[in-house]
Parts: structure tokens; C-alpha cells; sequence
């Protein structure tokens, strides 16, 4: 009886192992090369979903430079005051990961959906528009 428990318990977990290593590999996609710079985002949207009123604003847009050239960034434009992006100074190597932080104000209660304008000097896109969304809660009512 302990065997054959024992030999479930292992088939069992050497199942979730497989799973787990298929699972993280599909996650990995295959980004195709540019010639010149070039600049493609893990994600072109944030949802910073329902947060509380005044939390931590700050997010992050990861971008990959999937180019044969150093991409640079000249430029980051909130849509508003409210969102204030920050840009890599340096170049961005072939191959390399850069990112383009922003901040959003929290102190605003209720829906928002901003953008982040990008300017570089990627090839076939020179801008791209970045979307933050997600909705701010009011101060609990104290009684």
C-alpha cells in the first residue's frame, strides 16, 4: 500500500514538473528581428486594476530592442500632468532589455486611462502610444 502511494505521489509530481518547465517555455516568445532599431514592449498596457486612493503609481513598460542597431529614446510624454514617464538615457543595445518607468498620480479618485508617447528612433514606428488604465477608490468613509 505505502508503494503504490509513494508511486502516485511521484507521478504526481514529476506531472506538475513537466507542466510547470511547457508552461514557463510558452511564455517565451520569439520576437522578430528589424533591420536598424527597433523596440517591441512585453506589454503596450498596464491595468493597475482598482487600487486605493494615493498607493504607489509607479509601473513599468519592459521593451526588448529586437533591432541590429542601438535604439535611442528621445522623448517620453505623459498625456497629461498626472502621468509622468521616465526614459532611458543611454542607448539601447541590440538584444538588450530597456524599460520606461511612469508614475501616476494616485491622489485622483475615480477611472483613468492615459497614455505614454514614445519618440526613437525605431524603425517603421518613430512614436508609439503606451496605455495606463485602472480605477482609483475613495478614502474610506470613517464612522
Amino acid at each position: 500500500m505505502k508503494k503504490i502511494i509513494l508511486f502516485a505521489m511521484l507521478a504526481v509530481a514529476g506531472i506538475t514538473a513537466s507542466n510547470a518547465q511547457t508552461t514557463k517555455k510558452a511564455k517565451t516568445a520569439k520576437v522578430a528581428k528589424v533591420e536598424g532599431a527597433g523596440m517591441a514592449f512585453e506589454t503596450e498596457t498596464i491595468d493597475y486594476g482598482t487600487i486605493a486612493h494615493n498607493a504607489d503609481g509607479k509601473r513599468e513598460f519592459v521593451f526588448v530592442n529586437n533591432g541590429t542597431k542601438p535604439l535611442i529614446i528621445t522623448n517620453t510624454t505623459g498625456s497629461c500632468g498626472c502621468t509622468v514617464p521616465t526614459t532611458p538615457k543611454e542607448p539601447i543595445a541590440p538584444g538588450a532589455k530597456g524599460v520606461i518607468g511612469v508614475k501616476y498620480a494616485t491622489d485622483r479618485v475615480g477611472a483613468f486611462t492615459k497614455t505614454v508617447t514614445v519618440t526613437s528612433n525605431a524603425e517603421g514606428q518613430p512614436t508609439k502610444i503606451l496605455t495606463i488604465k485602472g480605477t482609483v477608490l475613495p478614502d474610506p468613509v470613517k464612522s
